[in-house]
């Protein structure tokens, strides 16, 4: 996947929450601010500040592409992302707010896309990764899933080797199974064995699956009956924790609880960080006394859909949890010989592959008004 993208630098917290609610309350109070106040709730930065032209984000209506101090324009829709490991967010679309947006990724997601992201474990997500994660893969280097981001030729070599035609989400899948953290990067062998190229195909879509939750029209993946995760009791006020019982494997949200909860998924750690006890942070961020500005405004009475959330986050985690084992003695056998990619041009790619494609669908609407020049 040689096109690569650093992740999304926002530069200001408040642009992202887990409520969207609570993002359009935050414009609310900016916009009806003034002078100083204004400019302190902005937190400004070298990138951005209320004075700062910019343009539209590609596939968004902006609310205006002139200077918010001048005119801010109506809050945009905030959009679902992927904030951080297995945390999907919500994010003010207007690229005022972030110092880096990276337009060149907003250009191709639709619903086709995927994002491989480089942390220890590799994350596939359908939703645009905005959070300090690491580099973003995305699968296809165009809207609508015209054109894969492989090495050119990639995807024929494999099908003669494999006897068989192979697709840009077989590469993913295969990359998701064999593919490491290495001294050079994420590094993933090609199998010189075409049972084993099927072994990891099938292994790979079951972890593509659980990472997606399923995916677009397909039935998320469940636990067996007996080990499926409920909300036994409603949080019915806010809750001053998040606690976990080993022995009845019960997750509990002050008085609200989920069970059953394996300890496998309450265990289950990105970057050194249990990401339940991650998620439930990022949720009464809000409510710390060393909150300040925009960031200490969200909801006051804790929502249903985060409660109706957990289960299907627990499952995912408990799944991958299943899996682990098995991806982690899977091996790749003898692997395809270097010099077949290099004799057929594949290895190494191409510098324009490693560029984002030219997209000219439609006109972009640039600072104050003006067409952006792609």
């Amino acid at each position: 996947m040689p096109w690569a993208v650093g992740g999304l630098r926002l530069g200001r917290a408040w642009v992202a929450a887990p409520d969207p609610a609570a993002l359009r309350a935050r414009w609310a109070a900016l916009t009806g601010a003034e002078g100083a106040e204004r400019d302190r709730l902005f937190r400004p930065t070298r990138t951005r500040t209320p004075t700062t032209g910019a343009a539209a984000l590609p596939g968004r209506r902006s609310p205006s592409t002139a200077r918010f101090a001048d005119a801010p324009g109506p809050c945009p829709d905030p959009v679902r992302v992927l904030r951080d490991p297995f945390d999907e967010q919500w994010l003010l679309p207007d690229q005022r707010l972030i110092d880096v947006a990276r337009p060149e990724l907003w250009r191709v997601l639709d619903e086709h896309q995927l994002f491989a992201v480089e942390t220890p474990e590799l994350l596939v997500t359908a939703h645009l990764p905005a959070g300090r994660l690491g580099r973003i893969r995305p699968l296809h280097r165009r809207p609508g899933g015209a054109e894969p981001n492989l090495a050119p030729g990639l995807l024929a070599l494999l099908g003669e080797h494999y006897g068989g035609r192979v697709t840009p989400q077989d590469v993913l899948c295969w990359i998701l199974a064999a593919g490491r953290p290495g001294p050079r990067g994420y590094e993933v062998p090609l199998t010189g064995d075409p049972g084993r190229w099927r072994a990891g195909l099938e292994l790979g879509h079951r972890l593509l699956s659980v990472q997606l939750r399923g995916g677009p029209g397909a039935e998320p993946p469940r636990l067996p009956g007996g080990r499926r995760p409920y909300v036994r009791s409603a949080v019915q006020a806010w809750p001053d924790g998040l606690a976990y019982d080993p022995e009845t494997e019960t997750l509990s949200l002050g008085a609200g609880t989920v069970s059953p909860v394996p300890p496998s998924a309450w265990e289950y750690e990105q970057g050194g960080t249990r990401v339940l006890e991650a998620w439930f942070a990022a949720r009464t961020a809000h409510r710390d006394p060393q909150a300040d500005g925009l960031e200490a405004l969200g909801p006051a009475e804790w929502p249903q859909a985060w409660t109706s959330e957990l289960p299907a986050l627990v499952t995912t985690l408990a799944l991958l949890a299943d899996l682990a084992p098995e991806r982690a003695a899977f091996t790749p056998g003898p692997l395809l010989p270097a010099a077949g990619p290099a004799a057929a041009g594949v290895l190494p790619p191409p510098r324009w592959a490693r560029r984002p494609a030219s997209v000219l669908d439609h006109h972009e609407e640039g600072p104050g008004g003006q067409f952006a020049l792609l």
